[in-house]
């Protein structure tokens, strides 16, 4: 009997990094060599085919890729018929969605899309953009660009559709945003004959949720402290808990130990709040994975 295997599309460029990491911390350590475009995965049951963003939706929705990690923009630049399994933000600068947006020279008298008919248009996303002038009534040329095209909007084209996350680049070239065309954040896809599949849909869903649970414990962490009984109900007053926090006995008397987990941003604030309710021994612990 031939072996199982899942064969999962990892994108090449900008989220080849942050997919490998956020992979590593759900359990799957993936390692790439410059020499080939298939990584090692220490998973008997995966293989990994390292594709750009840009084309792993193509290759999933054609059965290539049992399965894939790629833009939600570039499903819909494609015209992707695929089954979408979950959404994962990735970017750990901004947490902020990826957007693409129609933009200008700073000193351009263009306001609106209304004002680039008959003009030119420079993308990497051509379909989006068409489809994004046909729904405003514009006719404008559309161009595909290979890379750089913050600088043609400043002498070979009227505007450009590109992609940003907190806009400095576009700041930075002198570019004014006129529209946003989408929003667009990582997706983990499918193929709808390999969804169907019992074997290949658990390994699926199992990835999933580990990734979902690792991605949920990058933002939280553990607290263990122990307190007084007769403190305990002031303590609790001060904890946002995930859920009911854990209250165990302690050995010595009229003590319990109390155990939850909480967002991280709010520890350096509750610390001495805790301190001041009566707890002692207090811990603050790191976690790899929360799955609810």
């Amino acid at each position: 009997m031939s072996k199982k295997t899942l064969r999962f599309g990892l994108p090449k460029g900008s989220l080849q990094e942050a997919t490998i990491e956020k992979m590593g911390k759900a359990g799957f350590n993936i390692q790439v060599s410059s020499r080939s475009y298939i990584p090692y995965v220490d998973d008997d049951e995966l293989e990994i085919r390292l594709i750009r963003a840009q084309e792993i939706s193509r290759y999933v929705e054609h059965g290539y890729l049992d399965c894939g990690i790629t833009g939600y923009d570039w499903i819909i630049e494609n015209g992707s018929k695929v089954h979408e399994v979950g959404e994962f933000l990735f970017s750990k600068v901004s947490r902020r969605p990826a957007r693409w947006v129609l933009c200008v020279p700073e000193e351009s008298p263009v306001k609106s899309v209304k004002d680039l008919q008959g003009k030119r248009i420079a993308t990497e996303v051509v379909n989006l953009t068409k489809k994004y002038l046909k729904k405003n009534g514009v006719q404008a040329e559309v161009e595909f660009s290979w890379g750089a095209t913050e600088v043609k909007a400043h002498e070979l084209v009227d505007a450009i559709v590109e992609v940003t996350e907190t806009g400095s680049s576009l700041r930075a070239n002198n570019l004014r945003i006129v529209d946003e065309l989408l929003s667009s954040t990582p997706r983990l896809i499918a193929n709808h004959a390999s969804w169907k599949d019992g074997w290949k849909r658990q390994k699926i869903e199992t990835m999933a949720m580990l990734l979902k649970g690792a991605m949920e414990a990058e933002t939280k962490v553990g607290l263990k402290m122990n307190i007084a009984e007769k403190n305990l109900a002031s303590l609790l007053e001060s904890l946002p808990a995930l859920r009911n926090p854990t209250i165990s006995s302690l050995s010595q008397k009229g003590w319990v130990a109390v155990e939850t987990i909480i967002d991280e941003h709010v520890v350096r604030e509750l610390i001495p709040r805790l301190k001041a309710a009566g707890a002692e021994g207090i811990i603050e612990y790191p976690l790899n994975k929360v799955v609810y």
